[in-house]
């Protein structure tokens, strides 16, 4: 049912005795003021000042009368049926706000119903997360009521103004046809409610699918439904710092997916490949859909706008005010005017900024501060912007409140995940491979190096399965057979012939699109015109002797098409299927031209970081000393701490793509790698881990480290991640600062749970420390080794059974318990001796009802996210905070 068709169920004769309540009574006499006076609204309110004959809880009774009203009789009801508690509370809010408004009833009557309402829906606070429907109910029930009171001011005989009496009249027919009227007339925002349905439908299908690098060979399609290929990873808020307390506890991590259930503003940083874009698609989806994943009902009536910048900025434009967000994402659909507007004033939107790191570095000052503009006018949304982690510095959007998260790589258990769902996805050719690939994983270093995030494991997971079971050694060798399969065996393997009616081999299919990828490199972009991508394609192929026989409008027809490394995000633009392949082509480019002065010129750009790390690959023994004899020339020359520390650390990670290096400069680059060493704070510390195992051997002990250094060396051993890692942490299991053993124990879902269980948790010192368990595995280890702890951290994806025996074996006194199955109530029975909770429900509809604790004699202290009930059940001594 359309709000305006409200007025059918509430007739002014029905409606005028509840509002009228909502106002004192008139006494007796003239009611005369000295001339000038006013009549203050929260004098003429009832609920208002010391002899008010309402409570604000009567207020909240009468606004779910109205409402329960509105939704009887026959048609659809005016909004969702489970929104009413919400809608209820909204309603009450806004005619509360009457006592609130610093106006007179003068001025009242002269500003309108409509224009009042606005007034109180101002003053209120704003509605969270309702669909449009409960939006528009709202508006149009606040302005009804507001002709009501109006009216009724205008009746009172102490009302003076004799230069209304017409508006009197005026507001009482008005009052008679708007009766009539909003019976026939279709509500204001039917049209916006319309355009709604049509623009969520589109974003599902747009985002719907997604790409699985490799499963595109033996008749398999392109692409796959996303709910089938999403993998969701966890985002971590950081180290912590050497102070940290059993009670000033780090940001537990969260799944990535979640982290808007619980910060309004997040700013996403992740590597190459780790998921960021996927997870923006992920979120737009499961806004989009009325059946939404589990825990994802956060996301109700959110209306998402996906804004990559890449496309925002192609060709340096302005940055796109709200009214333009649509056609500037290259979405067909026209909205109603000011639809945009409305949704975000509202505070309904998702707005996904993709790719800080994707628009050139003098670009990005810009965008700060059109995101700025945009949270001054637009701040009750939720907001999500994403960026390579060293694109620009902490804090970077800390003082517009945003909470900085970075995507954590792949735990093993991720990968075997990833693993197994790939060959599920790629048919049952593939399932003889999965098996030896997972024994792979475990058993060479090389590759579990390599497979950290989800793009590497899906090329990994084509090639095991192209190559029947072999895999390249190191970065550099598993790119090239990347593009070997793309290139040369994807048609082949298909069994397509010639579909463009060109034939060319792999290498000058790179010569040409290398082309291209030294383009956007240089100019700072990941997205070019098609005419400029097709002219640079036409410009190449006379120097290529195999393509010079065929039109160049065909060849680039054939790249663009058959390459497997171009596509179209829209009919005029050209992008690389990932940066990836942008960056290791530029590169490639680059060291065939051996421009260095290039490639040292943009050293401290973060854009430029994996270019220049494959260029080193890419080059030969003596180009590969000079360019990292150049490098560390750049870090002498900087002035900045932090310039330098990015130079060199640089250098050291090239070291490890270079085939050949002799040994006098791979000794220097290590030496003055020692030079940083020990990291200053968690950030120089996640940058040094880069370097790999190398670094463990530069990293110093805990006997001659302060408390800071043991911390930061042991955020930096922690981040290599290798078993080659754990010789040097089992050195800090003693170690006094509560700091360092926390980092210890929180890293932990980084290693093998077994080999890290008996290495390192077996030997913590467990003084004031918080066990974190995220995982299966992990409980299981603690249960194996009989570790009781009385200080409990448990994670979403720990299993029902698993935190039952946690429980019972540690009887811990202090629990944060994490849930991603919304089904899940409070765990039976609790620990008895339990004294502080803190409940983490992010993102269910499902409340948690907390009655059972009243039964726990020590509890004082509860702590909850996400929704609960029977508060009211909990004894004095227990103190409930909703967080």
């Amino acid at each position: 049912m359309e709000p305006a068709l409200i007025g059918t169920r509430l007739a002014s004769a029905a409606i005028g005795p509840l509002l009228k309540k909502l106002l004192v009574s008139e006494g007796p006499g003239a009611g005369l003021v000295p001339k000038g006076a006013e009549v203050r609204l929260s004098g003429l309110v009832s609920f208002r000042g010391e002899k008010r004959t309402l409570t604000e809880k009567d207020v909240r009774r009468l606004a779910a009368t109205l409402v329960e009203r509105s939704r009887q009789g026959a048609g659809e009801p005016p909004f969702p049926a489970d929104e009413t508690g919400a809608v209820t509370e909204a309603l009450a809010a806004n005619l509360l706000a009457l006592g609130d408004l610093d106006m007179d009833d003068v001025q009242a009557v002269r500003l309108g119903p409509r224009d009042l309402a606005r007034r109180l829906r101002a003053a209120a606070p704003a509605p969270d997360g309702l669909s449009t429907d409960s939006v528009l109910y709202l508006e149009t029930m606040t302005e009804w009521a507001c002709l009501h009171i109006l009216e009724f001011f205008t009746r009172r005989s102490t009302f003076i103004a004799r230069s209304l009496v017409e508006q009197t009249r005026a507001q009482a027919e008005l009052l008679a046809r708007v009766d009539a009227v909003l019976t026939r007339v279709p509500a204001p925002g039917s049209e916006d409610a319309a355009f709604e349905r049509r623009y969520l439908a589109h974003l599902a299908r747009k985002h719907g699918r997604l790409t699985i690098y490799g499963v595109d060979l033996h008749h398999s399609p392109d692409e796959w439904p996303l709910d089938m290929a999403y993998l969701s990873l966890e985002a971590t808020g950081g180290e912590g710092t050497p102070e940290t307390s059993v009670r000033q506890r780090e940001q537990p991590s969260v799944r990535a997916d979640l982290a808007l259930a619980r910060h309004d503003k997040v700013l996403l940083r992740g590597l190459a490949g780790s998921g960021k874009t996927t997870l923006v698609q992920w979120l737009t989806v499961s806004a989009a859909n009325e059946d939404r994943p589990e825990g994802m009902a956060y996301l109700r009536g959110r209306v998402p706008f996906v804004l990559p910048l890449r496309t925002l900025t192609r060709h340096g434009e302005r940055l796109p005010s709200p009214d333009r967000f649509l056609p500037a994402a290259g979405c067909p659909l026209t909205p109603p005017d000011g639809w945009t507007d409305r949704v975000l004033t509202a505070g309904r939107g998702l707005v996904l900024v993709d790719g800080i790191d994707e628009i050139p570095e003098a670009e990005r000052g810009r965008a700060r501060e059109w995101l700025r503009d945009l949270l001054g006018a637009y701040g009750g949304n939720r907001w999500l912007v994403t960026s390579r982690p060293t694109a620009v510095r902490d804090d970077w959007l800390a003082p517009d409140g945003f909470t900085e998260l970075a995507l954590a790589p792949m735990a093993r258990t991720e990968v075997t995940t990833f693993v197994r769902r790939w060959h599920r996805a790629a048919g049952p050719d593939a399932a003889g491979y999965e098996q030896p690939l997972l024994d792979s994983l475990r058993t060479a270093e090389h590759v579990a190096q390599l497979a950290t995030n989800p793009l590497m494991c899906g090329l990994i997971c084509a090639l095991h399965r192209d190559r029947r079971g072999f895999l390249p050694r190191g970065r550099k060798a598993l790119y090239e057979a990347a593009l070997s399969l793309l290139l040369s065996r994807r048609d082949r393997e298909r069994d397509m012939g010639a579909p463009t009616g060109l034939v060319l081999d792999e290498a000058p299919q790179i010569q040409l699109i290398q082309r291209l990828a030294y383009w956007l490199t240089l100019n700072g972009r990941t997205q070019m015109d098609r005419d400029r991508a097709a002219s640079l394609v036409a410009e190449a192929v006379p120097a290529v002797p195999d393509a010079s026989a065929y039109p160049p409008d065909r060849v680039f027809t054939h790249l663009l098409h058959r390459s497997g490394l171009l596509r179209e995000p829209t009919a005029d633009t050209v992008e690389f299927v990932h940066r990836t392949f942008q960056d290791y082509l530029a590169a490639k480019a680059l060291v065939d031209h051996w421009d260095i002065g290039v490639l040292v010129r943009h050293a401290a750009d973060d854009q430029w970081e994996d270019v220049i790390r494959m260029a080193v690959g890419h080059a030969r023994p003596r180009e590969c000393a000079e360019v990292l004899r150049e490098l560390l020339s750049a870090a002498d020359a900087a002035e900045d701490r932090r310039v330098r520390l990015r130079l060199t650390l640089l250098a050291a990670t090239a070291l490890d793509h270079a085939t050949e290096v002799s040994p006098e400069i791979r000794e220097e680059v290590l030496r003055r790698t020692g030079e940083v060493i020990p990291p200053r704070g968690p950030e120089e510390a996640r940058q040094l881990a880069e370097v790999g195992p190398l670094v463990l051997g530069l990293l110093g002990g805990p006997e001659e480290a302060t408390d800071e250094e043991a911390f930061t060396s042991v955020v930096t051993a922690t981040h290599v991640g290798t078993d080659a890692a754990l010789l040097y942490l089992a050195r800090f299991t003693q170690h006094p600062s509560l700091a360092v053993r926390s980092q210890l124990i929180w890293s932990w879902f980084r290693f093998d749970p077994r080999s890290y269980a008996d290495e390192i948790v077996a030997r913590l010192d467990r003084s004031d420390l918080i066990f974190t368990i995220r995982l299966d595995a992990q409980a299981d280890e603690l249960i194996r080794l009989g570790l009781s702890h009385p200080l409990l951290d448990i994670g979403g994806w720990v299993s029902a059974d698993r935190v039952a025996a946690l429980l019972s074996l540690c009887d811990p006194v202090y629990l944060r318990l994490e849930r991603s199955d919304e089904r899940d109530g409070l765990p039976v029975p609790l620990p008895a001796r339990l004294e502080e909770l803190e409940l983490d429900w992010q993102g269910s509809e499902t409340p948690v009802d907390l009655a059972p604790l009243a039964a726990l004699p020590h509890l004082h202290l509860v702590e909850a996210y996400g929704p609960v009930i029977g508060t009211e059940h909990l004894p004095p001594r227990i103190r409930f905070q909703s967080l």
